[in-house]
């Protein structure tokens, strides 16, 4: 059987200041020559200020490497505008019929990328490769297979969400059937991902959306052109968990409101979003009786941003993550303490611990959830915090503990960061409480009644926005 391609395959490396996994990426594939042969050329996009050039390994495997690997520097654009790039200059290539993405905080085995290319090559329609993600930080343990889009409330999941993640140290291939069966996925995350360059060509690159969504929302564009993504096995790499991030409630949240509901208005097949709209307004209730007001206020920016219409993604691209970041000096509670004897203890910190471990419950559903929002948004409403609490954290939670159903019984709380790196600091401000509830249920509506018009806009300007034209023209302006 012969391939139905036979070119090379580009590598995109997107990378901001991990110069040191980015060489052991580099090493590893110099050191690599059944899979070197396969390659075009490794593009680089160095964004950062901590550049991969700078390495003292960088000289040794830039002369094994020669010419196939170029390096580039840009300015920090996200994951989104340095893998554009690395499309765009995949195209340049007439050796290339692939371009392999790559994040840059990986480990990987330079045989998945073998297998990659090959399969793609052999595929009798071009077809994406998607590969699988396993755990940086615990090895065993499987984090990302098949993963779908459920377009109803528009959110990502993988396909078994309650099957993962899958640890191999517990139950290996064999005793885990639910591995064995065919999993059809919507698409795969640029953590690693090989795209040939005709669906390029048909659908264009990614939006400008700088991180989160684009992978999924270009996925889900290229298959509504007719070209599938696969979720390969055998191909897989390691990556550091998002379990171990705070990016729900840092300044990733802006990314993770607004591309969403981007990537709803663009490819939603449910009338008016379906319940992503409701879905919303509850995350933004649970930050705000959780005490964490600064994602409330950068979900409420990408809202607005979303509601100014589409050219407004070109404008913020470079932007919008600076700004993001400098909003957070607002917001107290976002100050990592990490001297954790320089941090006040937390008010009878041992008697509360044994108090919660007494009375443990789980999240309330059904009719229990909702008198349990209903009271919670109220008593914040009205209550006035201890002024001793608001001096010194009430109680001390760890990550895991400081769910959306224990934090609300406090006017403070001292929690762990999800990264073990220190400690935040959560106060009850019921000004804050109240304006932002507001301005929620505000926006919101803005955007339910909106949804129709703002749906078309988007869908008339998305090859403005991810035109290769576009992209060039903008990454030559900047």
């Amino acid at each position: 059987m012969e391939p139905a391609r036979t070119g090379k395959a580009s590598i995109g490396i997107t990378t901001f200041n991990k110069p040191d996994y980015c060489v052991q990426t580099l090493s590893s594939l110099a050191d690599s020559p059944d899979v070197l042969e396969l390659l075009d050329r490794i593009f680089v996009i160095d964004q950062g200020t901590q550049l991969v050039a700078d390495r003292p390994e960088f000289a040794e495997i830039s002369e094994k490497l020669s010419s196939t690997l170029s390096i580039i520097r840009q300015p920090n654009f996200g994951g989104s505008g340095g893998f554009s790039r690395a499309m765009a200059e995949t195209l340049d290539r007439p050796e290339s019929d692939f371009i392999q993405l790559l994040d840059d905080d990986v480990r990987i085995e330079p045989e998945s990328l073998r297998r990659a290319v090959i399969f793609a090559r052999f595929a009798r329609t071009p077809i994406l490769v998607g590969g699988h993600m396993f755990d940086l930080l615990d090895r065993p343990k499987l984090h990302a297979w098949a993963e779908v889009i459920d377009d109803r409330p528009y959110m990502w999941r993988n396909l078994f969400q309650e099957r993962m993640p899958h640890d191999f140290g517990l139950q290996n291939l064999r005793q885990s059937p639910i591995l064995h069966m065919r999993m059809d996925a919507t698409y795969n995350g640029w953590w690693m991902c090989l795209i040939p360059t005709e669906v390029l060509r048909r659908v264009g690159l990614a939006l400008p959306a700088f991180i989160k969504w684009d992978d999924a929302e270009f996925c889900v564009r290229a298959g509504e052109a007719g070209f599938a993504t696969v979720s390969m096995p055998g191909v897989a790499l390691w990556h550091v968990s998002w379990l171990g991030k705070d990016d729900a409630i840092d300044w990733q949240a802006y990314f993770h409101a607004r591309n969403r509901i981007v990537a709803a208005l663009l490819h939603s097949r449910t009338p008016r979003g379906g319940t992503l709209i409701r879905h919303s307004r509850r995350v933004d209730l649970k930050h705000l009786m959780m005490m964490q007001y600064y994602p409330v206020a950068l979900r409420a920016r990408a809202i607005r941003d979303v509601l100014s219409g589409p050219s407004h993604m070109w404008r913020t691209l470079a932007t919008a993550m600076p700004d993001a970041r400098a909003t957070a000096k607002l917001f107290p509670e976002t100050v990592i303490h990490r001297d954790r004897d320089g941090v006040l203890r937390a008010r009878l910190g041992r008697q509360v611990h044994q108090r919660l471990k007494r009375n443990e419950f789980d999240s309330p559903t059904g009719l229990s959830l909702r008198m349990f929002t209903l009271t919670t948004l109220v008593s914040h409403w009205f209550h006035v915090p201890n002024r001793i609490n608001i001096e010194r954290p009430e109680v001390e939670l760890g990550k895991g503990d400081a769910n959306w159903w224990r934090l609300p019984l406090y006017d403070s709380a001292l929690v762990s960061a999800a990264d073990g790196s220190g400690k935040n600091i959560y106060t009850r401000d019921r000004a804050k409480f109240r304006r932002m509830l507001l301005e929620s249920v505000v926006l919101h509506r803005q955007l339910q009644r909106r949804w129709p018009q703002l749906s078309a806009q988007y869908r008339e300007a998305l090859g403005d926005l991810t035109s290769v034209e576009a992209w060039q023209q903008y990454l030559e302006n900047d």
